[in-house]
């Protein structure tokens, strides 16, 4: 940061006070308050591209989350219909419904003592903390939430429902 040089001021009363030059204050003030300005401007502008994103997402019904079709699993056999790995959960629909992954991370949501993050499902299921692991595992989180088997809160945890 600049130096800040000490001016002296003589007062009413012949009384001498020693402080930083004005001048030296208000240049890297005004320039951090330009670079709040600009920072306050790019996160308003963050925060409406992801409501665009989530109020897309709501309009498809959560099926494609970020942009990404899910494959869909085939049962062999003549006239058997397609069946996706995780089903709109429906009354009565128990966990038998979803891979056996999906039901790991279902019994981890449902034995923890409160709301769970990403992270806390990926290291309960043996992964490591890195984004590479833990990003496919909030995925599917979300997965689980849209589809009505998690509750998602507003800061991104997972509770059963």
């Amino acid at each position: 940061m600049d130096d800040v040089h000490l001016a002296v001021r003589r007062n009413a009363g012949d009384e001498v006070t020693v402080g930083p030059d004005e001048e030296e204050i208000t240049r890297p003030r005004m320039r951090l308050t330009e670079r709040a300005e600009l920072l306050r401007k790019e996160l308003a502008e963050i925060d409406a591209e992801l409501g665009r994103l989530e109020a897309a997402e709501a309009t498809d019904g959560g099926r494609r989350p970020s942009g990404i079709v899910e494959p869909e699993r085939v049962a062999a056999g003549p006239g058997a219909g397609g069946m996706r790995l995780v089903p709109d959960r429906v009354e009565g629909m128990g966990l038998e419904a979803l891979t056996s992954e999906y039901q790991r991370i279902m019994e981890i949501v449902a034995g923890a003592d409160g709301p769970v993050m990403a992270k806390d499902v990926a290291l309960a299921l043996g992964r490591e903390l890195t984004p590479g692991k833990v990003e496919p595992v909030r995925g599917q989180l979300r997965k689980l939430a849209d589809r009505g088997w998690l509750k998602r809160t507003g800061s991104g945890r997972y509770l059963p429902r």
